[in-house]
């Protein structure tokens, strides 16, 4: 809503869309107004008529996988559901359902190939014997607690209830997970996962005053 969801320049904070469309290189440029109207060719300025999206299959499936493989990425990282300050689903609860089903629901691909590289990982960490993969989470079992990390998301529930479990990095310091070194690059949210798995399966050893208040 304008004036609402919307910075001091008019600029919205958040962006929700549910279609991807695929247009020939010499297309003109389609455009939105932030009121609304519609998405069309500004085919006023360039006297071109408006052209409709190529059918996908008309799509080579290189450039189709690679742009959707783009696309999950740009989810996975703008999304509001990585955010912990949203677990009251912002704004009158609007976006309630959207964070529960994102932060907890079923794996997006990049969470599946996600969790095939953490099959091979995990043996070899010192907390091996303190972890188990299932369907959607990595289970590590604490000392205080048992927690299950979402996969996709990198959210976390606490055993027996389910409880939410938020930790945030602490302000102007390294982002969570950036002191786990892996092999290869691209996948900051399994350097997460790693740290989080880290510092639960020591439970005992946490001294933040945000994290014990939770656990205990």
């Amino acid at each position: 809503e304008y004036g609402v969801d919307t910075n001091e320049t008019g600029t919205f904070l958040y962006l929700s869309t549910d279609q991807v469309r695929f247009y020939a290189m010499d297309a003109p440029v389609n455009t939105g107004h932030a009121g609304g109207g519609g998405y069309a060719a500004t085919y006023w300025r360039s006297g071109e008529a408006v052209r409709e999206p190529l059918p996908l299959d008309q799509i080579p499936p290189l450039i189709f996988s690679e742009i959707m493989r783009d696309v999950d990425l740009f989810v996975g990282v703008a999304s509001v559901a990585n955010d912990p300050g949203w677990r009251d689903a912002g704004r009158d609860g609007a976006q309630r359902d959207y964070w529960q089903s994102y932060s907890f629901g079923e794996l997006t691909a990049s969470a599946a190939t996600r969790k095939q590289v953490l099959e091979r990982v995990i043996p070899r960490l010192k907390i091996a014997d303190r972890c188990q993969l299932s369907d959607r989470f990595l289970v590590v079992r604490g000392d205080i607690r048992t927690y299950k990390i979402h996969l996709g998301s990198g959210n976390i529930l606490m055993e027996p209830n389910d409880q939410y479990l938020c930790i945030v990095p602490a302000r102007g310091t390294a982002d969570l997970g950036t002191n786990v070194f892996l092999p290869f690059e691209g996948d900051n949210m399994l350097s997460i996962i790693l740290s989080k798995a880290l510092l639960l399966a020591e439970d005992r050893a946490i001294t933040d005053l945000t994290i014990t208040r939770q656990i205990k």
